[in-house]
């Protein structure tokens, strides 16, 4: 009799699970045929019982089943998104409960290589079929000017791959146009870790999101100098180095890396600019107003050339100037014809570089200002009327109020 109540209770057993793994087959048939609302109601109904639930193999054709809706679902919205990132949670868990093993079993099935272009009942579904489908979908988005939801697309098919190149710097470039610094951040580090992937464009716009909207210039500076690592003969992340060394108050090293810099490219007009710079913050006026003068004449279409060199030249007029108010009667009147001519040549001479630089941006009325002064202490009437006409059109009859 126990022999016989035993067997009865494995007979019991045996069909219990029997039962539960129809229904797993059931589901799979539905996913197979396409109807996908029967196949998730199979599905869940195995992941709920404990026959089934601890099986890896029916969390993995729960994935396929989600990343078969996902795929499914053309509007493409922040619905179908939610069932994407969900199929991704199902894909990990199966993986997890395999061993996270991609060599063997399971996990060698969550991994399988995606066949794009085949006939869809040969597509593995696996955790790749959701990455390229997730890729597609930001495409999609992105060709219909919905920003946002091709970032998070994006974002999804990274979450798969963290080494793809392409979904990272798409995702970056994406984040960082929305003004998502943060995410933007972290896709640009992950092509960081890429071996062999060139990493300028990353290191490039990182710093620039550091140092512009983190107003972080030390973490800036950090990666700068791993950027420097990778790629030391790179010219612009040596301009990046010059430009935070001088937003550091490093002023000794960014000398240093300024003429380190020269030697490789002397005819670089924004370092020889900086180096001015330099040399007119140590007290080098001569030094800084020839290179100031050097990069104009390398790029004279360098707005920051020209207006630099420019001002050092108001700068010293003004100065000269100045150097007769400690004078005596009898000291200023053979002084001033002397000191007077030569704050007179500067005038002169700035002109011609404040008039490029206008050249070059013809709205900028702080220069058009400027210009009218000049000429007006030149005594140059036409020219400085010249100016005074243009900035009453653009700022109105009481300009000189303004400050400028």
């Amino acid at each position: 009799m126990k022999k016989l109540i035993l067997s009865m209770a494995l007979i019991g057993a045996t069909t219990l699970a029997f039962g539960q793994k129809k229904v797993v087959r059931s589901a799979e048939k539905n996913f197979k045929s396409g109807d996908l609302a029967a196949a998730m109601s199979d599905i869940e109904a195995a992941t709920a019982d404990p026959e089934t639930s601890s099986d890896p193999a029916t969390y993995l054709l729960k994935a396929k089943i989600q990343t078969k809706m996902f795929g499914s679902d053309s509007t493409n919205t922040e619905k179908t998104l939610e069932v994407g990132k969900a199929a991704l949670g199902t894909y990990l868990e199966a993986f997890e409960m395999a061993g996270s093993d991609k060599t063997s079993g399971v996990g060698e099935e969550v991994y399988e290589a995606d066949l794009i272009g085949v006939p869809d009942n040969l597509r593995p579904y696996s955790i790749e079929t959701l990455k390229n489908t997730a890729f597609d979908k930001a495409i999609d988005r992105y060709n219909e000017n919905d920003l946002e939801m091709a970032y998070s697309f994006f974002d999804l098919a990274g979450e798969v791959d963290l080494t793809d190149t392409t979904i990272h710097y798409n995702a970056g470039y994406l984040a960082n146009d929305l003004g998502m610094y943060e995410e933007a951040k972290r896709h640009y580090k992950y092509l960081l870790d890429i071996d062999g992937y060139n990493k300028l464009n990353a290191y490039y716009s990182l710093v620039q999101i550091q140092s512009g909207q983190d107003k972080d210039p030390e973490a800036a500076y950090e990666t700068i100098m791993a950027g420097r690592k990778d790629y030391p003969e790179d010219k612009i992340l040596a301009e990046y180095e010059i430009q935070l060394l001088l937003q550091l108050n490093k002023m000794d090293e960014a000398m240093a890396q300024i003429q380190e810099a020269l030697k490789n490219d002397p005819n670089n007009a924004s370092i020889l600019l900086r180096s001015g710079y330099l040399k007119e913050q140590s007290g080098d006026i001569e030094g800084g107003l020839a290179d100031y003068k050097k990069a104009v004449e390398v790029d004279p279409d360098y707005f920051e050339g020209n207006y630099f060199t420019g001002v050092l030249l108001l700068e010293e007029s003004v100065k000269l100037l100045n150097t007769l108010n400690d004078l005596s009667d009898a000291e200023w009147e053979v002084q001033s014809p002397i000191v007077g001519k030569k704050a007179d040549e500067n005038y002169k001479e700035a002109i011609k570089y404040f008039e490029k630089a206008l050249e070059i941006r013809p709205d900028n009325t702080e220069i058009m200002a400027i210009l009218f002064q000049i000429n007006t202490r030149l005594k140059n009437t036409a020219e400085a009327e010249k100016y005074n006409k243009k900035l009453i059109e653009l700022k109105g009859p009481n300009w000189m109020e303004d400050g400028e």
